[in-house]
């Protein structure tokens, strides 16, 4: 079951992640919104849309951006709505 990892913590855990360009997209209804914190980021995709980011925060270590989402993704990308995904730091565990 794929994990997202940050010091040895798990930030997110699902077998029923979407992988998208080599990302894996965590549904966000199992997970525990303990240790993460909306940050002001943002980025634009032409083809998913609008992401936005939060912090992701474990034992006081603050990981700025490390989890990323599309709130509202265009047409193409709808299946990764109500996902997340994670870089900087959040190791994922296939």
């Amino acid at each position: 079951m794929p994990k997202a990892m940050l010091k040895n913590a798990v930030r997110a855990e699902s077998d029923d992640t979407i992988v998208l360009e080599g990302n894996h997209y965590f549904p966000t209804s199992p997970l525990n919104s303990e240790g993460f914190k909306a940050s002001s980021q943002s980025t634009h995709c032409f083809w998913r849309g609008e992401a936005s980011y939060d912090d992701v925060a474990v034992e006081g270590e603050v990981n700025p951006g490390a989890a990323w989402y599309y709130p509202d993704p265009k047409e193409r990308a709808a299946r990764i709505k109500d996902h997340v995904s994670f870089w900087t730091g959040v190791h994922v565990e296939s």
